[in-house]
């Protein structure tokens, strides 16, 4: 590796700082020092560990367990002695089986299938009927349409359905899926958007609660060929999954916790998702966030006197479902989460560092302008972006008012993996993953350090207004985690 393009910082200061004889004011000196610790450090060994030892890591399963207890013995070995496992319970675990799909006429052919997530098994044999394409989610044309939809396979025009953005898309697609199965729909069929037939994993609602109907991802080319088929008359389909179903399950969060030594109870949360989909191995997707977390807690927990105030790294649960590892934690720490100075969050892979996005808030960019200015730019992660969204982890944060701040990344080539059986650790690059860990370390350290808070907590009305700026009141609403 070489260390002046990853560190854009001469060598000798990558090298020649000795972090226990600092003086704590030097806040340079010592960022200097978490970032030559994290350049130097074993990040690639690990996240290796986690994406070829443990694998993929669905939610509720033993492999997402055996990632937690490896995670929590991972930060007692770096000295941190406060580490606990905090349970929440998800309404269903479930477990991928087998999936097969066929065209059956007007042309037989073999479809490429997989289950969605989250949705129950086919009867035996599978499911067997004529396809009827649904383009329009409208409750009153759905009802209209139940003696077009009785005893067939739904397949949705995702085109059209997904035209005026997935935000507002999909609080309307759950419930006509109660709808599809009132009147007499055998199945949902949901065409995959990537060429070649590779199938993304992804669930079919949110919430890790099991769909009414029996659905199946197929390939985008497979699915060209049904509608080109469906022209000009019937097309019938089989299709049968096998997944295993389970009740209430409980997952695990991970939490570990360096003591500030001087304000100990103000804290800063730096956080990213354990979790991953099952087609590959969660490299990208979120086991580099993973590692970036442990890594800072590796570095801090090596300082000779820990930050001003104290530093909770969290592993989340359940992100892939909704968010639901970090909003179960907002809602059983409600009462301490005054004393939350800022929420850091890692989850958009591992490409060339940005910045910050920092969800609307025009005092938080402000207030982080002299670090980036300052500490940020040789990592060029000095960009501080105004994006609003609610996709990862920050979400249930900056819902209770707290200063949120999402690592910005270069994404231009993410989906080429992302939820893929792709997203493993071939495809990480060690600078600029590097290079992502050491600003996570940087501006936590920077944060906690500082005499004042970075920005004040906003209050509902504040936090409103930015979500609804950005269009996501209507969403937030229907799952149940923003209530107007």
């Amino acid at each position: 590796m070489n260390l002046q393009r990853a560190f854009g910082l001469p060598l000798i200061l990558a090298f020649g700082v000795t972090l226990s004889g600092q003086q704590s004011g030097d806040l340079q000196q010592t960022t200097n020092g978490l970032a030559a610790l994290i350049y130097t450090g074993p990040s690639m060994k690990t996240l290796r560990e986690l994406t070829d030892g443990v694998g993929g890591r669905l939610t509720g399963s033993p492999a997402h367990q055996r990632a937690a207890d490896w995670v929590a013995s991972k930060f007692r070995s770096f000295g941190i002695t406060s580490v606990r496992l905090e349970a929440f319970t998800i309404p269903n675990g479930w477990q991928r089986g087998s999936a097969r799909g066929e065209i059956l006429g007007p042309t037989p052919r073999a479809l490429h299938v997989e289950s969605l997530g989250w949705t129950p098994s086919t009867p035996p044999g599978g499911i067997r009927g004529d396809v009827v394409l649904i383009a329009d989610l409208d409750m009153a044309k759905l009802k209209a349409q139940s003696d077009q939809i009785k005893g067939k396979i739904v397949m949705l025009d995702t085109p059209k359905i997904f035209a005026e953005g997935y935000v507002k898309a999909l609080p309307k697609l759950h419930a006509a899926y109660q709808i599809f199965k009132d009147v007499g729909a055998l199945g949902v069929i949901f065409p995959d958007r990537e060429l070649n037939n590779v199938l993304n994993a992804h669930d079919s609602s949110w919430g890790a609660k099991v769909s009414v109907l029996p659905m199946a991802q197929v390939g985008m080319e497979d699915t060209r060929l049904i509608r080109r088929l469906l022209e000009p008359g019937p097309v019938s389909v089989q299709i049968e999954v096998e997944n295993k179903v389970s009740g209430p399950t409980q997952v695990n969060n991970v939490i570990a916790e360096l003591r500030g030594s001087e304000r100990p109870d103000e804290w800063i949360l730096i956080g990213a998702h354990l979790d991953s989909w099952d087609f590959g191995t969660g490299a990208q997707d979120n086991g580099t966030g993973s590692i970036m977390v442990m890594e800072v807690a590796r570095t801090l927990a090596a300082l000779g006197k820990p930050p001003r105030r104290s530093i909770r790294f969290a592993l989340w649960g359940g992100e892939e479902q909704g968010l639901l590892g970090s909003y179960a934690y907002t809602q059983a720490h409600l009462a301490e989460l005054d004393k939350c100075v800022a929420v850091l969050n890692t989850d958009n892979g591992a490409g060339h560092p940005k910045g910050w996005k920092v969800e609307g808030r025009k005092d938080l960019r402000d207030a982080m302008q002299p670090i980036s200015d300052s500490l940020l730019k040789d990592f060029s992660g000095d960009d501080l972006s105004m994006d609003v969204s609610y996709d990862t982890d920050h979400g249930p944060f900056m819902l209770q008012g707290i200063p949120a701040l999402d690592l910005k990344v270069d994404m231009a080539h993410y989906g080429e993996i992302h939820h893929k059986s792709s997203d493993t650790f071939d495809k990480v690059d060690p600078v600029d993953f590097k290079a992502g860990a050491a600003i996570v370390a940087v501006t936590a350290y920077a944060i906690a350090q500082n005499p004042n808070p970075i920005a004040p907590h906003i209050d509902h009305a504040a936090v409103g207004a930015i979500i609804k700026k950005a269009g996501l009141d209507e969403l937030l609403t229907e799952i149940g985690q923003w209530k107007p």
